[in-house]
């Protein structure tokens, strides 16, 4: 770096005597926490600095390159058919001196070529299987782990047993009795990086590409900050607000990474940054004095020290200097400390007269409360608004943030806010992660990552939870080990009400710091998954506004109740998973395994409802079908699902006959009361699970028809129709392309939604049946809808026209077809793409580029279901005409979204915005 300078603290610049001398740290065990020397060091003179590119890896052979995918992997992989070079999986290092922080890269262990029907669609919507970069991103996962360096050994196990360093236990290039790879590289930052060159040679042949560390900082700051939605976070008394930043706007900010010491960066654009200021007083300062003064023998047991103190025994407060009096005059409160330790000096006793509580509590106020006021006024010195802070000092401690935020907000009179980053330790690791050349990492956007939470991941609150590494049977006997034990998996630590905080160190809290425990909002850090062909909905009105969410989950009342809703099915879900895997023993082995697993997550989400980020309804059920399936139960519903579409097909012609003997006007009411009352058909409501021990499918059906009686609870049909038949003479154009959402499988997607995609096909507008790319509860998937429509077809010329003109009908299923083939004039298609979902509601802001093809062209939407129409995007709001239909399935949602009941019905109807 330009402008180093001898530090007149430290006789020469910690960046500089870290490189040249290797560092310096201490690894033992009682370093837990400290940082590099690097942050302890003044500015050096400003100056432009720009990420270097290493171009030491292998190149990719793009020749023929293409989207490949399978019908049980959400995240699709780029297949390169010509790479000779072997292309490892990307791994990076941040090695500082208590801590190594790794990212690593892992392919997708399986592909498959995509069928005919895949092949029609993408070619009748344009989408080519090129990817639309220069060069392809490999889909994947980025995971995150962390080691303690002083157990360097464990991480290099590690290594070497996923072979990272030789390409991942995935790699077709990787053989056990292969020699080492002489020319293996693996990018790393931070003083280990030089420190451990030999000990990385010697134990894994690589070599270390030292990369600059505040480079890496400030690229990882950036790719978080614009690829992840809920990166950052505000945090005061004691409550966790999720930021959303537009990319456009980030810039320019101030960065405050504090380690052993404290950097603070200006951050004008990607690779253009300044340390423009600095403080040597730390997370080493504050373990370094609290180690002397309390004895404590790790970072976090002084961390946990303070949760229990009470620094009004030894902090000077304003009310002890006037008389427990405020001094309004210059807007100080009684309890706003006058002078940290000032106590000590006015009392006659000695350090053992103290309580480590105490000391670890008013220390940690002193030093945090420090750093959040020098950090504002560098942010003021330049104009910046926003300050983010990182680093592992921090580590999601509630009072350590707490006080940071009041200091910031207390100086700039609510003008400047702090906030956090929940990705804060691996800030420099992920940056040496994106020097690798070609990963195309910096062109993902927000949408195109989906972070998911898998028990064990080694990752969480800063310890790690589970076995880092393993197959499903070791995960699985872990977990047994702990459910023997009677030890909850994530343990809960019961919160406090909101506000019990005070204001975070400035100001003395209300209660004693044992009411809000550190690990009460410790930062949990998932998998991101790497999904380079989602994208955002086109039709949605205004993107930056959307908000998929009907229900809000940060209303404690809300939270309590659908985590008990889902916690009452889970014994119901467990019998059904365990049962389409024939019942077995290893299926019950697992299905227990996966209860005690989701029970973990909402334990955990009780605890603390932020602690994988902003949580929606979408998400928590989201959450409960990815623990499905990594317990390996791909579909739960399988057999259920097979029954009831056989069920419904069997009656459909007689239907489709009845239907046709309607006039217009008749036919499309009947068609919208179809698909109200074969909505019932859903298996994630408690109360149509007892409905269908009454009766069969289609006795159920029947009767729910027979008790539509106009006006349902919402009720837009009259307006509906006006659309789409008129009024008098004038006869409106029917719809180009209208894309329906398609629910539950059986009575639902065949009685309900398969009679209105053939009305609008009979009235000449392209019909796109828009469903699940992996299972959720019973919902019809996009793999099995052909082989629906081809049954269906059987029986229905305007079916079978449509499909085989929307590439549906292909292969054997053309061969099992009744009568002749429809030659008259060219009819339009009906075809089926995928939602890039795996739960049973949608965000909109992540669908597949299969799905935003087909939107470009349509001018009509219909959303069907709970999950799809009311759970999700009942407010949202389209560029085309948008028609949502559901039956209401829960007491709750009935009353809170509808101000009605149970089995009420939704049919709302919102012309083009």
């Amino acid at each position: 770096m330009a402008g180093l300078r001898e530090d007149p603290v430290l006789g020469i610049d910690g960046i500089k005597r870290e490189k040249e001398l290797g560092t310096e740290v201490n690894t033992k065990a009682e370093d837990k926490g400290v940082e590099s020397e690097r942050d302890m060091a003044p500015p050096p003179h400003p100056s432009t600095t720009s990420i270097h590119r290493s171009g030491s890896r292998p190149q990719l052979d793009l020749s023929k390159a293409a989207i490949q995918g399978n019908s049980e992997e959400r995240d699709p992989t780029i297949l390169l058919p010509n790479q000779s070079d072997d292309i490892s999986s990307h791994l990076s290092l941040d090695i500082g001196g208590s801590l190594i922080k790794l990212v690593y890269f892992s392919r997708h262990e399986q592909y498959s070529i995509d069928d005919e029907r895949k092949k029609s669609v993408k070619e009748r919507l344009g989408i080519s299987n090129g990817n639309r970069r220069n060069y392809p991103i490999l889909g994947g996962r980025l995971h995150f782990v962390k080691f303690e360096t002083h157990k360097i050994n464990e991480c290099l196990d590690f290594i070497y047993s996923k072979q990272l360093h030789r390409g991942g236990i995935d790699s077709q290039s990787w053989l056990p009795d292969a020699p080492p790879n002489e020319n293996a590289i693996i990018k790393a930052t931070g003083g280990g990086a030089y420190k451990y060159t030999d000990l990385f040679k010697q134990r894994l042949g690589v070599t270390l590409d030292k990369e600059d560390e505040m480079d890496c900082l400030v690229a990882g700051a950036n790719f978080l900050l614009k690829a992840i939605r809920h990166e950052a976070f505000t945090h005061m008394e004691g409550q966790k607000k999720f930021v959303q930043i537009d990319p456009n706007e980030l810039f320019p900010y101030l960065l405050v990474n504090i380690g052993s010491g404290v950097s603070m960066i200006k951050v004008d654009g990607d690779g253009q940054f300044q340390r423009i200021s600095g403080t040597n007083v730390g997370g080493g300062t504050y373990w370094g004095l609290g180690r002397l003064l309390t004895k404590c023998k790790s970072f976090d047991e002084l961390l946990e020290l303070s949760q229990r103190g009470d620094n009004r025994t030894i902090d000077m407060l304003v009310g002890d200097i006037y008389g427990g009096m405020d001094y309004s005059k210059i807007g100080l409160s009684a309890s706003t400390i006058a002078s940290s330790f000032g106590k000590a000096i006015s009392e006659n006793k000695e350090l053992d007269d103290y309580r480590p509580e105490d000391i670890s509590l008013s220390l940690l106020r002193m030093i945090s409360y420090n750093i959040g006021q020098i950090a504002y006024l560098n942010a003021l010195r330049f104009g910046l608004k926003r300050i983010f802070f990182g680093g592992f000092f921090i580590r999601g401690h509630a009072y350590t943030m707490d006080t940071i935020s009041f200091a910031v907000q207390f100086w700039s009179q609510g003008e400047a806010q702090a906030m956090f980053l929940r990705h804060e330790g691996f800030l420099g690791a992920l940056g040496a992660f994106m020097s690798y050349e070609k990963h195309g990492l910096d062109d993902l956007m927000v949408h195109q990552l989906v972070e998911r939470f898998p028990m064990g991941a080694p990752y969480t609150g800063g310890n790690i939870h589970g076995p880092p590494l393993g197959d499903l049977n070791e995960k699985i006997s872990w977990m047994e080990k702990f459910v023997q034990k009677g030890t909850e998996i994530i343990a809960p630590v019961p919160m406090a009400p909101h506000g019990t905080t005070g204001l975070g160190g400035f100001e003395v809290p209300s209660s004693k710091g044992g009411t809000l425990r550190s690990d009460a909002s410790t930062l949990n850090i998932g998998v991101l998954h790497l999904v380079p062909t989602l994208e955002v909905f086109p039709l949605l009105a205004d993107a930056k506004t959307y908000e998929p969410n009907t229900i809000d989950l940060t209303d404690p009342s809300e939270l309590e109740y659908w985590i008990t809703v889902l916690s009452e099915h889970l014994p119901n879900l467990v019998d059904i998973a365990v049962a389409s895997e024939g019942g077995t023993d290893d299926a019950k082995r697992r299905g227990d395994a996966f209860a005690h697993a989701f029970s973990a997550h909402l334990a955990r989400l009780i605890e603390d409802p932020a602690a994988y980020g902003k949580l929606g309804l979408a998400n928590l059920l989201e959450l409960r079908e990815d623990s499905l399936r990594e317990f390996q139960f791909v579909d739960a519903y399988r057999s259920i699902k097979q029954r009831e579409n056989e069920a419904s097909l069997a009656v459909l012609s007689d239907l489709l006959t009845e239907l046709d003997g309607m006039s217009e006007e008749v036919r499309l009411v009947t068609l919208i009361e179809g698909v109200l009352a074969a909505n019932i058909f859903d298996w994630g409501s408690r109360a149509c699970v007892d409905l269908y021990h009454k009766g069969t499918i289609i006795e159920i059906y029947r009767m729910s028809r027979d008790k539509m009686q106009r006006p349902w609870r919402v009720d837009d049909f009259d307006v509906f129709k006006e659309r789409m038949l008129g009024s008098g003479d004038k006869k409106p154009p029917p719809h180009k392309r209208a894309l329906l959402f398609v629910d539950n499988s059986g009575a639902d997607v065949v009685l309900g939604m398969l009679p209105l995609a053939r009305e609008l096909l009979r009235r000449g507008t392209e019909v796109v049946l828009v469903a699940n790319s992996l299972p959720a509860l019973n919902d019809i998937t996009a793999m099995e809808l052909p082989a629906i429509v081809a049954e269906a077809a059987k029986h229905c010329d305007i079916l079978r026209s449509a499909a085989e003109a929307g590439g549906l009908l292909v292969d054997a299923m053309v061969s099992g077809l009744d009568g002749p083939k429809e030659n008259s004039s060219p009819v339009v298609p009906l075809m089926v793409v995928e939602n890039g979902c795996g739960g049973p509601c949608i965000d909109l802001r992540q669908v597949s580029s299969e799905l935003a093809a087909a939107a470009k062209d349509a001018d009509l939407i219909i959303l069907e279901g709970m999950g799809r129409s009311l759970h999700t995007n009942f407010n949202a709001r389209f560029k085309c005409d948008a028609l949502k239909l559901a039956m209401v399935k829960n007491h709750r949602l009935a009353k809170n979204l509808i101000n009605g009941n149970i089995y009420d019905c939704v049919c709302r109807y919102e012309p083009a915005s």
